[in-house]
């Protein structure tokens, strides 16, 4: 993105009433944010949730100085950007609506993998929760998966830590802007987080780590990742938080169950309880459901001759036999269907011989 487009886009960001999902939308269809602030108020309200307020706060000149302000700052400080119509934009987030419009970056993040997890957890991490943390991370090593989490307290830089020494690529989404750090305790890790990947956040350097942008920062941490793995929490957190953000994004979710008398167990006991989350006892069981150790196909089940597909069905077919196996949410993407109907049509499709379920929620053709 050039300078001049980042500063629409920044601009657009500061008009009031003008959030990810609107911000989006609008420039979906105008095609720029720039062309957003020149767009006639005819064309504007045509297009769904856009209404006269917005249309007016659109002409308020001041955005415009606070968009030129971060961009100084950004500029000035080599801070980094991703536009969500972008390459380097999270692929994954790429399919949350309410994914942040724009990402602000520092260090040596590359995104060109698929095997993106996070790890989440209590603030107050004990001593067995760390060990396995640790252990965890070592044996995914050499799968080179991306560790992210939020440099917070406990189980986040745990996490970071376990990824650095086994160089693996570490983020660090965080709820204020590049400008500062927190917790400041953690300023010493700063360096080696940024060798080994760095940080990320859709805060301006004016924002500070209040109480309602960890939430916010928690949906980047679920939508970006493959799967989301709760360590320890305690019955109520925002690793929990996390975990429904996932579930929703229709991500897989992994919990390590502890003791039921356990404070820091009490969370993911729960998550498994009510079905939100798979329980986690080692690396072999996130490499199994996320299929990363399938190298060979399975043997091939006999198809059905002369199977009748309709319309939908071999749509969704010729896709998995042009594209190999694939995610659901990328089949539903791809095919353009919502997710409650490829799961009915993906369905019929396996009773009819036709294709096959794998681990981590992909499916192939026979």
């Amino acid at each position: 993105m050039n300078e001049q487009d980042l500063f629409y886009v920044l601009a657009l960001q500061k008009v009031e009433l003008v959030g990810d999902i609107v911000a989006k939308k609008l420039i979906n269809h105008i095609g720029n944010a720039q062309d957003v602030f020149k767009a006639k108020p005819s064309h504007l309200s045509s297009i769904d949730g856009v209404g006269a307020i917005l249309i007016q706060n659109l002409k308020n000149e001041a955005v415009f100085k606070k968009a030129e302000k971060e961009l100084k700052f950004i500029t000035d400080n080599k801070i980094q950007t991703a536009f969500f119509q972008d390459d380097n934009y999270p692929e994954k987030l790429k399919h949350c609506i309410d994914g942040p419009v724009l990402l602000f970056t520092s260090g040596n993040i590359n995104l060109n993998k698929r095997k993106i997890i996070s790890i989440v957890g209590t603030r107050q991490i004990t001593p067995q929760g760390t060990e396995f943390c640790k252990k965890l991370i070592a044996d995914l090593g050499p799968l080179d998966p991306i560790i992210v989490s939020g440099f917070a307290y406990g189980v986040d830089i745990v996490a970071h830590q376990a990824a650095i020494e086994n160089n693996l690529q570490t983020i660090g989404v965080v709820a204020h802007g590049l400008n500062q750090i927190y917790p400041s305790a953690h300023k010493k890790y700063v360096a080696k987080m940024e060798e080994n990947g760095g940080f990320m956040t859709e805060f301006w350097s004016s924002s500070n780590p209040d109480k309602e942008n960890f939430v916010r920062r928690n949906r980047i941490v679920a939508g970006m990742s493959e799967a989301t793995i709760v360590i320890e929490s305690a019955d109520k957190g925002g690793s929990l938080i996390t975990a429904n953000m996932a579930n929703d994004y229709n991500r897989d979710v992994f919990a390590v169950p502890g003791r039921i008398t356990d404070k820091y167990s009490q969370g993911c006991n729960t998550l498994i309880k009510i079905q939100k989350a798979n329980l986690l006892t080692s690396a072999a069981d996130l490499i199994y459901m996320l299929n990363w150790d399938i190298e060979e196909k399975p043997k091939a089940i006999q198809k059905q001759l002369f199977v009748s597909l309709d319309n939908d069905e071999q749509k969704i077919y010729d896709f998995l036999q042009k594209n190999g196996k694939e995610l659901l949410d990328i089949i539903a993407i791809q095919c353009d269907f919502p997710i409650f109907k490829i799961s009915r049509i993906l369905l019929n499709m396996e009773l009819k011989g036709v294709v096959r379920p794998l681990p981590g929620k992909l499916f192939e053709a026979i």
